[in-house]
């Protein structure tokens, strides 16, 4: 049995009983209370660090077999309140589309260029997005990109000929999600330092949306836990039935 941290038992005495499933608006609120605890430095034992805004994230374990394709959730969505970070786009595109992208905020666009340098191992961005023209001379870095979750695909909205649309959207902080292994979904919904009713239309829109995108072979309850959690903090079990 690990020890915990004072810090994380105080928040587990806050949090009360974590296994019991909880209205969106009562979790929403156990989660901050717990983030407070995180952020309060007066209690017996506790060591002095520099406070940051957390990220609050949802996690959802689905009725779905990952082994099927055809029961596999993957695509992309934008949540009404963003989630409160930018992310650095690129854009594999012919070379006299690269200047409009990177107006709308692409930090690296361009054809063969760029198509080398990420060969070389340059990853210092979070999403790359590509048109359809490209893709024969993209999908090489299959090997470079799946790995780290980068490779662009029709499917997450990320190969698109309205590349500057995407690039907007994307750095806005659009989610590209997909499932694991064992049948969750994770996804960023905010900061701690949003307001509660900010969270709470965030995690609706993403519940409704993965709701929406149930494969028609998925058999039995499709949504079978959702826990929300900020970066140091205990899960709280919502109940969105």
């Amino acid at each position: 049995m690990p020890q915990r941290s004072r810090r994380y038992r105080k928040m587990m005495e806050v949090g009360g009983d974590l296994e019991k499933p909880l209205p969106l608006d009562e979790a929403i609120a156990r989660l901050k209370a717990m983030v407070a605890v995180s952020a309060d430095r007066k209690y017996k034992g506790a060591r002095k660090r520099k406070g940051f805004d957390q990220t609050v994230e949802i996690v959802m374990h689905l009725g779905i077999d990952p082994k099927q394709a055809d029961q596999a959730i993957r695509g992309s969505v934008s949540l009404p309140k963003g989630i409160g970070a930018s992310k650095r786009v690129i854009v594999f595109c012919a070379d006299e589309m690269a200047a409009e992208a990177k107006a709308a905020g692409a930090v690296e666009a361009g054809a063969d260029a760029l198509i080398a340098k990420v060969a070389d191992g340059w990853l210092d961005f979070d999403v790359a997005i590509a048109h359809p023209q490209l893709m024969g001379k993209v999908g090489k870095l299959g090997r470079i990109l799946g790995p780290q979750g980068k490779m662009p695909s029709p499917k997450g909205g990320t190969v698109t000929p309205d590349v500057v649309t995407a690039v907007r959207e994307y750095a806005a902080g659009k989610l590209e999600y997909r499932n694991d292994d064992g049948g969750n979904v994770h996804a960023i919904v905010g900061k701690a330092s949003f307001s509660p009713e900010d969270l709470k239309q965030n995690i609706e829109a993403f519940v409704s949306h993965i709701r929406r995108a149930k494969p028609a072979t998925a058999k039995g309850q499709y949504i079978r836990k959702v826990v929300i959690s900020a970066t140091m903090t205990p899960g709280v079990i919502c109940d969105v039935a």
